[in-house]
């Protein structure tokens, strides 16, 4: 951690073309260091301004880390490196997830580790389908913890980067910390979604405490997604109404199309989302289809059936709800519902207090001791099946990301593993550490504990 009152600085290293230059520039937000596919291009180390969200701190781009002879260029080019490394505060090792952990990477690991320094494990390049699951899973070899997945070339990435060097901010020079940390780690970013007409912006002006959002009886008048910056019990929150979302098939002006597309971007970039549903007509065809949509972006979800005030039998409407949910929304069990009416202003507060919930739940983090103890419980009580004769053993768990938490379990015989037997898992893990109402994401790999080999020596 830097010292109090000092801008952290992060050096960029690793081996060549695994796209440092390419990060540097998307952080800085400039074209400064030249990018090319031949190796080495960088040569002298360089600084720039650096910002990601709210937070700022000097980025500082290296040449790659090459084994040579100490007088010759790249020999040269490494000292420079391993000076910007004993100065800074923060050292990204980055990787290139498609060629996988190679032989480079973990002498590099190694090297870092003498310096003292944090070292966030970067896998750039996961822009591929697939990809980014079999990097992180793989990044756990080098015994440097978690890695962060990114596409510096797509901008893929940057929140989970973001977080993941806030975790090592300076501590602030003055008694006001707590507020400098919500600064810092930025705005709960709330996108309100649904289909047309069922009060979405009606319910952004709700709570927002304003006619800010223009509303009516007409469907579709929201067209563009409306980003508003709001504090709700004085933490941040970047509100974000927009277009209604119909299916496929009625969707014929070129505008609309436009919308839906922004509304779609909006919900990728979204933390929690909350799905409008309108109680006389409440969890269609159309609303499930965005939910899962949500949930398979792997964004935390609150259901807010709103116009709540015109149901006369609330109880049966509510039992038909809840019926409706288990069997839509099997993958989110727990899910937040929340009946209120954005006219009437009623339960906006429940509504509030179901997001900052969720949200906490989406973050949640649980040790590796627990989750290997917890696994170990969970084989004895139901063990895997037999495949062609021969047992199926899983050997090691691992939590390898939030944002939704995101679990790597190794076993022999992974592609056997049934998909029954994985959702065994993923719903003992939501009730047992308390993950309820947030996608879980679970990847099964070929091998044994990562660390085995670590451990006993």
């Amino acid at each position: 951690m830097g010292k109090p009152g000092k801008e952290l600085s992060v050096a960029i290293v690793g081996r060549p073309n695994v796209g440092k230059s390419t990060l540097f520039n998307r952080l800085v937000g400039k074209r400064l260091a030249l990018v090319d596919d031949t190796p080495g291009v960088t040569r002298d180390r360089r600084e720039g301004k650096a910002r990601l969200g709210a937070m700022e701190f000097t980025a500082i781009d290296t040449a790659g880390l090459e084994e040579s002879a100490p007088d010759s260029l790249t020999g040269r080019m490494r000292a420079q490196t391993e000076r910007a490394v004993a100065d800074c505060d923060v050292t990204l090792l980055v990787g290139d997830a498609r060629a996988g952990i190679v032989a480079l990477d973990r002498h590099f690991a190694t090297v870092l580790r003498k310096f003292g320094k944090p070292v966030i494990l970067v896998a750039n390049k996961t822009e591929a389908k697939g990809v980014a699951a079999a990097a992180l899973g793989e990044a756990w070899d080098l015994g440097l913890g978690e890695a962060v997945a990114i596409s510096a070339e797509h901008g893929e990435g940057m929140v989970e980067l973001h977080d993941a060097i806030a975790a090592h901010l300076p501590e602030p020079a003055d008694d006001a910390a707590e507020a400098d940390d919500a600064a810092t780690k930025g705005p709960l970013k709330l996108a309100i979604v649904g289909r047309p007409n069922v009060g979405k912006s009606t319910l952004v002006n709700a709570l927002l405490g304003e006619e800010r959002m223009l509303t009516g009886p007409e469907a579709g008048i929201t067209r563009d997604a409306i980003s508003i910056d709001w504090v709700h019990k004085g933490k941040p929150v970047r509100l974000v109404d927009t277009a209604g979302l119909r299916r496929r098939a009625k969707v014929d002006e070129k505008l609309e199309k436009l919308s839906g597309a922004e509304t779609l971007r909006t919900i990728r970039f979204a933390e929690v989302v909350v799905l409008v549903l309108d109680a006389e007509q409440m969890l269609e065809k159309q609303d499930l289809a965005i939910a899962r949509l949500v949930v398979e972006e792997g964004r935390a979800l609150v259901l807010a059936v709103n116009k709540w005030d015109l149901i006369e039998d609330t109880a049966t409407a509510m039992k038909v709800l809840n019926r409706r949910v288990e069997i839509g929304l099997p993958q989110v069990k727990g899910i937040k519902v929340i009946t209120m009416s954005a006219v009437t202003r009623q339960r906006l507060g429940a509504l509030m207090d179901a997001v900052v919930t969720t949200h906490e739940y989406w973050n949640r983090r649980v040790s590796t001791p627990k989750l290997n103890r917890w696994l170990q419980a969970m084989i004895q009580q139901h063990s895997p099946p037999l495949v062609s004769g021969r047992r199926i053993k899983p050997r090691y768990l691992a939590q390898t990301g939030t944002r939704p938490p995101t679990f790597t379990m190794f076993c022999n015989r992974a592609a056997e593993l049934p998909e029954d037997y994985r959702r065994y898992l993923i719903n003992g893990l939501r009730q047992d550490f308390d993950l309820p109402a947030t996608p879980i994401r679970m990847t099964v790999r070929q091998g044994d504990n990562p660390f085995h080999d670590k451990d006993s020596r």
